[in-house]
């Protein structure tokens, strides 16, 4: 027979992982518990008991297609982190401070209070060490954007915002968020124009979910494959550019979809399209690399940027 201590952290941590299971389910049956948790009914009974003893707000249903309903989400035990863990989650914390429209700000802030008042003065002391001597230096947010929340929401339960861009307002899909250069942007996908689109946030005045249906072929795009939905259009002019060293390292800190490397005969080039609108903004881009670039084709795209060049020795 198990000792006595045994058979309890066993139950302590069947209880715990119920506790997360059912905060998942909302509804579950005997059965559920039985096969989840392999143990039987009596057993189970005994835990549902168990639960209701630690708070868990658990109510029974009865009659054949009855069973057990959580009213609302149950607390889980707290969890205990090495201080290690604590250092981590404090430069985690910091990384995005200077970002003025954190998604879930309000959570943010509260949570960053409760990290604090949950550590030890020890750890405090060790903390105010890392704030005094870890910086990151990154560019602030520019401009704030009154719709972050809501797209990130969106981007998490899967939904279609209505939007209002630049004086129109259209139907997307956002798959992906993320923050460059003091901007946060969105991929998206446009569901009128079935086309892929980044949209930069701050421009995006309003947000609100919509009746449209999401597309589920794109539930599961993620940063890392969103770039292959990028298509240009049929007006879009092709672009090639040769790199140096340098030149690679400045495009894996700032890049588009619409761009990529490719190696040829042992040279790195930058490849992508710009849309007839986009001619000013790539220039102004190509600017950036200095020496580190060479522009290869259209040669349209050369003499602009020689304009360009010309124009910025003039105004000096």
């Amino acid at each position: 027979m198990a000792p006595i201590k045994e058979i309890f952290m066993k139950k302590a941590e069947r209880l715990n992982m119920m506790l997360k299971f059912i905060n998942q389910k909302r509804y579950f049956t005997l059965n559920d518990l039985m096969n989840e948790f392999k143990i039987s009914k009596r057993t189970a009974i005994r835990d549902i008991s168990s639960l209701e003893e630690m708070g868990a707000p658990i109510y029974v249903e009865y009659g054949r297609n009855g069973g057990y309903y959580v009213l609302e989400e149950v607390k889980l035990p707290p969890i205990s982190f090495s201080s290690q863990e604590v250092y981590a989650l404090y430069i985690s914390l910091q990384v995005l401070e200077n970002f003025m429209d954190i998604p879930f700000k309000v959570t943010y802030e509260v949570i960053h209070r409760k990290f604090n008042d949950a550590l030890s003065e020890e750890q405090k002391k060790k903390i105010e060490r890392i704030k005094n001597r870890v910086v990151f230096y990154q560019t602030k947010q520019l401009q704030k954007c009154p719709c972050l929340e809501t797209i990130m929401t969106a981007i998490i339960e899967n939904k279609v915002l209505k939007i209002y861009y630049r004086n129109v307002y259209r139907f997307i899909q956002p798959l992906v968020i993320y923050a460059m250069k003091g901007h946060w942007y969105c991929k998206s996908f446009d569901i009128d124009k079935k086309a892929y689109r980044v949209f930069r946030c701050d421009r995006i005045l309003t947000a609100e979910s919509s009746r449209r249906e999401p597309l589920d072929e794109l539930e599961y795009i993620t940063i890392i494959n969103s770039h292959s939905l990028w298509k240009p259009s049929d007006k879009a002019t092709e672009f090639k550019c040769l790199l140096d060293s340098n030149g690679v390292e400045i495009f894996q800190t700032e890049n588009y979809p619409s761009m990529q490397l490719i190696n040829e005969n042992n040279c790195t080039y930058l490849v992508g399209t710009y849309e007839p609108n986009e001619l000013n903004f790539i220039v102004r881009y190509l600017s950036r690399f200095g020496k580190s670039l060479k522009v290869v084709e259209p040669v349209e795209l050369k003499r602009h940027m020689k304009d360009y060049y010309i124009d910025l020795i003039n105004h000096l």
